[in-house]
């Protein structure tokens, strides 16, 4: 027993949880109380008896994650947070939901310490965890099971289980045989409008089962249920779902197994009624001595272990020591910027006309072998976005040590998942599909922005230009759509020189970056060797001009558009300055003496892309020339559609003489 000589019971530890959640909430006047009260008998036991972890060294490597997939019901992991003794006060839970607080209405990445990851739109935990586990068993693999022998844990509810992302990403830690991933489903059958009968009567056992996994039915409320579970999942060859029948709302008389208890305070009557109901004669926020005791004290159980893998690691080979610690201290490797300059050097002595998607696939190449951190995938589409390079190996229940995934047509829990390989902290992961696709992956992309996690999106057939698949899965919207998320980096590079520029910037940079590139062959522009990454002021001069007449701005395929058409106006005497734009992001992050001297002079600001016009008025202004998309795209080859649509030189040349007409009248 990890407690002698009991004062009090479980459920009084239980209890614990449920009065500092009840009381969060009905302070802030807003919250989910019905969940934590609920879960608090599964959390007690899993705190207390299972969970590994160290308050004190919240970052230990070796220590189990916890997931709250259903993240509203917060107040449980901040009471467990507080009782347990990590750096999280009284106070903190006090100011739930308040400005700057520790503890917001959803558990945020970085913001709190002991939050794993945010968590809030539904199933997107549940799909972190299972990043997380894909992580945890690589590194076992790839080093020892005495340094790396964790378990993920998750809480999930039915509406995780309704979000179709769950579907996705427990299909495949189904099929990869995840034994490390254990999930605790509350299944309390309540949703905010009412039974879930209203919406779903789906056999959860069946569809687990069916993904390959082991699936137990317990009293969530019964404390020996509940560890016996937990003991018999600790050694079961596949994931396990503990369906755990719970009671939201436990203890309320008037609210308890009801939608009411789920997304409104009890109230100041309610909750007088639930104390004398538990027998929990403690004021507001106050937990008893012997309780707190007791919760710090199952805060330490695991200090022993602690101490036993600190000496462990410290015995690893010192260059095996120094490289996990470099990852995780997310620093990369010394030489990595000779070898971006190599491959440069290697790019411009070739000089290839070829598909940016294709010019990844070389940079991948080379730098795999460099960045043991760095873990490749794919939505099924490998070969069409040149993710996957001679140097993998492939990730799969046969050989956790692969560095590569095959994550089937799963995009949505794709992006999800290199989430939660990034918030684990020992990965950089990317993934590719088309570019249209991302429409399937920006919830999971919105989170990795907020949660500035490095994750690298490899966004491939990226405008009109791949042709005669259609406007359905040509992207007019997409770029525009990507670059109005906070903290996101969309990178758009013309040739083989900006990608292994772009890929450089995308490991370097901490939060999340997309690699939007062409399927179609495009012309090789930078000729002459720069040792400098001119991409990182986000865009520069291609061809230069000290008073120009017109400043031509394009991206990606559009910029060898824009260059003919500048050499076109320079025949008729108009003088024209190109600037390669593949990150508006970083060009706008520039000092203003640098963004100013392209922005603010007398000149014809065009923007060429392939794409619609919203953003670009914040380059061009509102007189400005916009060359790209008004409408979806179409099914033709490409040259047909860039004509069709008028996107060429001859249109731009137009366009600009036209306007210096009207300039000069």
């Amino acid at each position: 027993m990890l407690f002698n000589k009991q004062t009090f019971s479980y459920s009084d530890l239980s209890n614990a949880i449920r009065f500092l959640s009840i009381d969060a909430v009905e302070k802030a006047k807003s919250g989910h109380p019905g969940m934590p009260m609920g879960m608090a008998d599964i959390a007690t036991i899993l705190f207390t008896k299972f969970l590994k972890f160290n308050p004190t060294d919240p970052a230990w490597l070796n220590r189990d994650r916890f997931i709250l997939s259903n993240g509203h019901g917060s107040m449980l992991l901040y009471s467990l947070l507080y009782l347990t003794g990590y750096d999280l006060t009284l106070e903190d839970l006090k100011n739930f939901k308040q400005l700057h607080s520790k503890t917001p209405g959803h558990p945020e990445f970085g913001h709190t310490v002991g939050v794993e990851t945010t968590t809030g739109p539904l199933g997107q935990g549940i799909a972190n965890a299972i990043g997380m586990s894909i992580a945890a068993k690589q590194m076992q693999a790839k080093h020892s099971e005495d340094l790396f022998n964790h378990k993920i844990y998750c809480f999930l509810g039915d509406g995780c289980l309704m979000e179709g992302i769950s579907h996705e990403a427990c299909s495949l830690a189904g099929h990869l045989q995840l034994n490390n991933l254990i999930v605790i489903f509350d299944d309390n059958e309540i949703s905010i409008d009412g039974e879930t009968l209203l919406s779903t009567s789906d056999n959860v056992k069946l569809r687990f089962q069916s993904y390959g996994w082991e699936y137990f039915n317990i009293d969530g409320h019964d404390y020996q249920q509940i560890e016996e579970a937990l003991e018999q999942a600790q050694n079961i060859n596949k994931p396990v779902l503990i369906a755990a029948k719970t009671k939201i709302g436990f203890g309320s008389p008037n609210k308890e197994g009801s939608a009411k208890a789920h997304g409104s305070p009890l109230g100041k009557e309610e909750i007088k009624l639930v104390r004398e109901k538990l027998g929990w004669p403690h004021k507001e926020f106050e937990i008893p001595d012997n309780i707190l005791k007791a919760w710090r004290k199952a805060g330490t159980k695991n200090l022993t272990e602690y101490k036993f893998w600190k000496d462990e690691f410290a015995k690893l080979a010192n260059h095996k020591k120094l490289e996990i610690e470099r990852i995780y201290n997310k620093e990369l490797p010394n030489d990595l910027t000779n070898i971006f300059a190599e491959l440069k050097r290697e790019f411009t002595t070739r000089q290839t006309n070829e598909a940016t998607r294709k010019s990844s696939g070389r940079v991948i190449e080379k730098i795999v072998d460099y960045l043991p951190e760095l873990f490749g995938g794919s939505a099924d589409l490998s070969e069409s976005n040149n993710t996957l390079s001679s140097k993998h190996q492939i990730f799969n229940h046969n050989n956790y040590s692969g560095n590569y995934l095959h994550y089937g047509v799963r995009e949505h829990a794709m992006a999800s998942i290199m989430n939660g390989m990034s918030a684990y902290g020992t990965h950089i992961p990317y993934a590719g599909t088309f570019l249209i696709f991302s429409d399937y992956m920006r919830p999971s992309i919105r989170l990795a922005a907020l949660m500035q996690v490095k994750v690298i999106y490899i966004l491939t057939h990226d405008s009109i230009g791949l042709g005669g698949d259609g406007p359905t899965h040509q992207p007019v919207e997409h770029l525009a759509a990507l670059r109005a998320i906070p903290n996101l980096l969309v990178l758009r590079p013309m040739d083989s020189v900006e990608v292994a520029e772009c890929w450089q910037i995308a490991l370097e940079y901490q939060g999340p970056s997309i690699l939007a590139l062409s399927r179609q062959n495009l012309t090789f522009l930078r000729t002459e060797f720069n040792e400098q990454n001119l991409c990182k002021k986000g865009a520069y001069e291609i061809i230069q001009e000290d008073n120009p007449q017109v400043t031509i701005f394009a991206t990606g395929s559009e910029v060898e558009i824009a260059v003919k058409a500048a050499q076109l106006l320079q025949e008729k005497h108009i003088t024209t300055r190109v600037l390669s734009m593949p990150s508006k992001e970083l060009f706008l992050k520039q000092d203003s003496s640098y963004i100013t001297q392209f922005l603010c002079n007398n000149s014809i600001k065009v923007a060429v892309e392939a794409g619609i016009n919203l953003g670009w008025h914040e380059i061009i202004g509102p007189h400005g020339i916009f060359v790209g998309m008004h409408s979806f795209g179409a099914s033709a080859p490409e040259d047909e559609l860039y004509k069709y649509f008028n996107i060429t030189a001859a249109q731009i040349v137009q366009q600009v003489i036209t306007k210096l007409e009207k300039k000069h009248d």
